[in-house]
């Protein structure tokens, strides 16, 4: 290997490496006690008085609707009209599907919970999107001629149905559940779900009737206040993923709570068709049917949680028109399941924008046209998903052959003229320009392109950025186990804990297959690297590839240990030929030969 393949080598594992290491998450900082203007912060939830917007919860979850000991009869807080049905009996219902448990509560007229039933937590135990340290959730706001902000999980509907009902449902059956909450004779406002067994949509109606004298500002919203729960054991890595979206006009706008304790929030106007919150795995989203919405609030905050944990927490709402009229009926479709591109996708709504993928202009387009479906169509006839990675290392290898050959041909060629290279800067030592001037009439002599050895290689970055992005938002590679100590695909396979997190590079564990492939690349630059000032590239990088893969999800190490297992072997094979017939001056050029002009002035000598 020559200098100029090492230097390119070390520029390409920078790149990785810093691209690697801003998209990976890390350790947050010690939670540090909070002070009085971040006490403050979240604190205040009246609305303001003829205002175009009603003012929302600066930090989601903070503002409770929930009625204090102090004003047992929620006056102050619902005025008057409203006030009244903040007391009243609790009944809930149970919906079970096969995909699904709901539970759904007058108080509110909400959703409770919503378990999964064929996706686990880490621990074992079922996923439960609702965040289980509120109410429920999916509850209306608006604002009130007389200034109150008015969330509607605080208030209590009537229900169609006994207390403790279950139904369950097959698939296709549906079954149809109503709460309403009379504010008068004639005014009342109307929630009803719709059920259907063996998806994960549900259908809901928001109708007011006879409202207009009391929502003011001509709108109100639907929300989903208090995010959702975590699932994965790594909070940290979860938080990395959690989102806030919308489709604003046709764009998908998303909002990131990066920055500890610091609220973020962006409100949208214009058509929005749908938001939705994600964590690494699952999502929740509202879509509204039939009319868009005039636009959408996007609050979060990102808190810490025990032992160095962290958690992001959203607020999403849809802005809806409100134009007094007798009776208004909105229409919305709920998704609340796994973040499942082709699931998604299937909706026609653009809500697989949320996946993470990677970036659009780049790595997205190859993971979404290219990875996905070569792993899906493989997928459909092995079971195994390790199985699955290494025979699809094995056919990009075949594919990528060419580019692979045509670097470690170029690197052979480099090695070959290093003895030339050696007399040349011997022989201009003190004249550097006639020196590269020879060097460079040495590369064109013999044909060789200095880069050829690292521009394959950069070549193949986008695809290993793409498959980075889906081994780890992949759902489907999430829990999927391979063999011996690879129990989950879609995160490190540890094979030791480390008493400590070591600093800089926050190690805390050792990955079997990252150190497997470390081994690899030992291999391959102790058969690459002849250049005696080069040996510490033999150590160096496989320790900064170590280093980098060791936190990466462990089908990512799989494919690359597989893929570098493979290229040892055409090292190998090609290596085998000596060094002398690498290195061939390419054959002058043959000169043709032009037939002999006619000789005009014998032929007439001839004629007299």
């Amino acid at each position: 290997m020559g200098k100029t393949e090492t230097i390119g080598i070390i520029i390409i594992t920078l790149v990785l490496f810093v691209w690697m290491f801003l998209n990976t998450p890390k350790q947050p900082p010690r939670p540090k006690q909070q002070t009085s203007t971040e006490q403050a912060v979240g604190t205040s939830g009246q609305g303001k008085n003829g205002g175009a917007r009603p003012e929302l919860p600066p930090i989601p979850g903070e503002r409770e609707t929930a009625v204090s000991s102090s004003d047992t009869s929620g006056l102050s807080l619902y005025g008057r009209t409203f006030a009244p049905f903040t007391h009243g009996n609790v009944k809930t219902i149970t919906i079970e599907t096969s995909l699904y448990k709901a539970v759904l509560t007058s108080e509110g007229g909400m959703i409770k919970d919503w378990t999964l039933t064929k996706y686990k937590t880490w621990s074992g135990a079922p996923v439960e999107l609702v965040n289980y340290n509120h109410k429920g959730d999916y509850s209306l706001l608006f604002q009130t001629m007389d200034g109150k902000l008015v969330d509607t999980k605080g208030l209590y509907f009537n229900a169609s149905f006994p207390d403790g009902e279950v139904v369950k449902l097959s698939k296709n059956q549906t079954f149809k559940v109503r709460f309403a909450l009379d504010v008068n004779d004639s005014s009342r406002i109307i929630r009803e779900f719709t059920f259907t067994g063996g998806v994960y949509n549900f259908g809901s109606q928001v109708t007011l009737k006879d409202m207009g004298p009391y929502i003011a500002n001509y709108q109100y919203q639907v929300t989903w206040e208090h995010g959702l729960n975590y699932s994965e054991e790594n909070s940290v890595d979860e938080s990395s993923f959690s989102t806030a979206y919308a489709d604003n006009g046709g764009d998908i706008v998303s909002l990131e709570a990066s920055k500890l304790n610091q609220p973020v929030k962006q409100e949208l106007s214009g058509n929005t068709s749908w938001i939705s919150q994600t964590t690494k795995y699952f999502t929740v989203a509202i879509v509204s049917k039939g009319k868009p919405a005039d636009g959408a609030y996007l609050h979060g905050i990102e808190r810490s949680l025990p032992n160095n944990g962290l958690e992001r927490q959203y607020y999403t709402a849809l802005q809806m028109r409100f134009m007094g009229q007798p009776a208004q009926t909105d229409s919305f479709m709920i998704y609340a399941g796994p973040l499942d591109y082709n699931l998604l996708k299937s909706y026609n709504v653009g809500l697989e924008g949320t996946v993470g993928l990677g970036w659009h202009w780049v790595i997205r387009p190859i993971a979404e046209y290219v990875m996905l479906p070569a792993f899906e169509f493989l997928h459909s006839f092995i079971p195994n998903y390790g199985i699955v990675i290494i025979i699809f290392a094995i056919a990009l290898k075949i594919l990528l052959n060419p580019l692979t050959v045509s670097s470690m041909k170029s690197m052979r060629k480099m090695q070959a003229l290093q003895p030339m290279m050696e007399e040349i800067k011997e022989k201009y030592k003190e004249d550097p320009q006639k020196m590269n001037q020879a060097v460079m009439g040495l590369y064109k002599e013999y044909k060789v392109n200095p880069m050829g050895g690292c521009l394959p290689m950069v070549l193949q970055l986008p695809i290993l950025y793409a498959l980075w992005a889906i081994f780890r938002s992949n759902i489907a590679l999430r829990q999927s186990d391979f063999i011996w100590w690879i129990k989950d695909l879609s995160i490190p396979d540890t094979i030791f804990r480390l008493p400590i997190t070591l600093p800089v590079v926050g190690m805390n564990q050792i990955s079997g297959l990252a150190l497997l492939m470390a081994i690899t690349q030992f291999i391959q630059m102790k058969m690459t690297t002849k250049d005696p000032r080069q040996q510490f590239m033999i150590y160096f990088m496989p320790v900064m590839m170590w280093l980098i893969f060791n936190n990466l999800p462990s089908g990512l190490n799989l494919y690359y240990f597989v893929f570098s297992f493979l290229s040892i072997g055409q090292q190998y094979l090609l290596n085998k030929k000596p060094m002398e017939e690498v290195l061939t001056k390419p054959a002058p050029p043959k000169k043709r030969e032009r037939p002999p002009r006619p000789q005009v002035g014998n032929r007439a000598m001839r004629r007299m």
